[in-house]
């Protein structure tokens, strides 16, 4: 199947729903309104319910109870609205994926965004975005063990979906990756264009006319957080490290593991993510 009949599958890949196409549109004003966001989110009731019960779990470390989306806005501010609103749409839209662990998916790709926020944050980068983009960033296997369960089914055979080498494999079956379909995919759910290039570049981040220094984050996360997936020893991670990306970040191996997350996502995290 090619890259554009998978993008026609429309009927058959979840759609973000249209409350949080809206709040999002809100939170892209040059002003957002508080009030107007509050008032979209109410209108759907398990929207508000997902969204209190991952602001008031371990995910953002708070140290008192969030009641209500007015207060969540005032707590967390615009931007980590806008990652709870985009995660509780995503957690909540893909119900069930074939051949995909969820809870393994959704756990590595918490992972990838925790340790997404402090390296933006070291290269001053945008957190938010930085964060938001690497929950996504490997939604494209989902929509493509969708669309196509039998030809990933083949590929899941010869390789690990968190393997190093996975979108390798992608490329030389199809002649793309979930690299391509998760930005196709993000610019169609109307996600912010600086989201859709990174996740567009995030295999290869700089090359030619490309710098995407927000892909290259994203890169660098997605490595470590496979890694801690596979369980692999320090020697193991200086084997694979990704050293021409690192260095045109400014970055080396301690530098990336320092950026661990004080908690890998755990099971609380990922049930109020999830449920």
């Amino acid at each position: 199947m090619t890259l554009d009949e998978l993008l026609n599958q429309a009927k058959a890949i979840p759609s973000i729903p249209r409350v949080v196409s809206e709040v999002t549109a809100e939170l892209d004003r040059d002003d957002p309104d508080p009030r107007r966001i509050a008032d979209l989110i109410a209108t759907d009731p398990g929207l508000t319910a997902r969204l209190l019960k991952l602001a008031n779990s371990a995910f953002f470390g708070l140290t008192r109870q969030i009641d209500s989306v007015g207060e969540a806005i005032t707590v967390l501010g615009f931007n980590h609205l806008r990652t709870l609103v985009q995660a509780v749409a995503l957690g909540s839209s893909f119900k069930t994926v074939p051949g995909v662990n969820l809870e393994q998916f959704w756990r590595y790709s918490l992972n990838t965004a925790k340790i997404c926020r402090p390296l933006a944050r070291s290269l001053r980068l945008p957190e938010g975005a930085a964060f938001t983009a690497g929950l996504v960033h490997a939604v494209g296997d989902l929509v493509m063990h969708i669309g196509m369960p039998d030809v990933v089914a083949k590929i899941d055979w010869r390789v690990s979906p968190f393997d190093m080498k996975r979108a390798e494999v992608e490329r030389s079956v199809l002649g793309y990756t979930y690299a391509d379909v998760g930005a196709a995919f993000a610019q169609r759910w109307d996600f912010p264009e600086v989201i859709v290039k990174a996740l567009r570049h995030q295999l290869v981040p700089f090359e030619g006319d490309i710098y995407e220094p927000l892909a290259g984050v994203i890169h660098m996360a997605s490595w470590r957080a496979r890694a801690q997936e596979m369980n692999l020893d320090r020697d193991a991670m200086a084997a694979t490290f990704p050293d021409v990306v690192a260095i045109l970040l400014g970055l080396s191996l301690e530098t990336v593991l320092d950026k661990d997350p004080q908690e890998w996502t755990s099971a609380g995290e990922l049930a109020a993510f999830l449920h």
